[in-house]
């Protein structure tokens, strides 16, 4: 499970994995866990950001290495808190904030900056930019 979250200046969380791609935070689903319940405890675990789980905006396999594929399942989510700085945790290199027009150009998969400009369109109404 993995969130999109937009800060008050409409900039997506993001953090840099092991492979130096940025990603969204998220994680895998515990037992007896709802999706929802998954994507709101990865992103405060992962960030110390506290968010509501929006709608489902896209599922899609990635394959990050060879022979290894995972099912990518995304959900729009609202920050709760304004003004809180976003902590990088122990599951990271890096963590970032980045405005829509600044991922087109960041070393991620494409579904995820699919799913960011799809929340994006709908929470501004700006579209995806070029």
């Amino acid at each position: 499970m993995k969130g999109v979250v937009l800060d008050r200046a409409e900039r997506v969380l993001l953090l840099r994995n092991e492979r130096e791609e940025w990603e969204l935070p998220g994680g895998r689903l515990e037992l007896a866990e709802t999706p929802e319940e998954c994507v709101v405890r990865e992103i405060s675990e992962e960030s110390g950001w506290t968010v509501a789980a929006g709608p489902l905006l896209d599922v899609w396999v990635y394959e990050p290495i060879p022979n290894a594929r995972v099912l990518i399942v995304t959900y729009g989510c609202r920050l709760l808190e304004d003004g809180v700085v976003p902590k990088l945790s122990h599951e990271h290199k890096e963590i970032g904030l980045f405005g829509a027009e600044e991922v087109g150009g960041l070393v991620m998969p494409d579904g995820y900056k699919d799913s960011i400009w799809a929340w994006h369109r709908r929470e501004t109404g700006s579209p995806a930019p070029e």
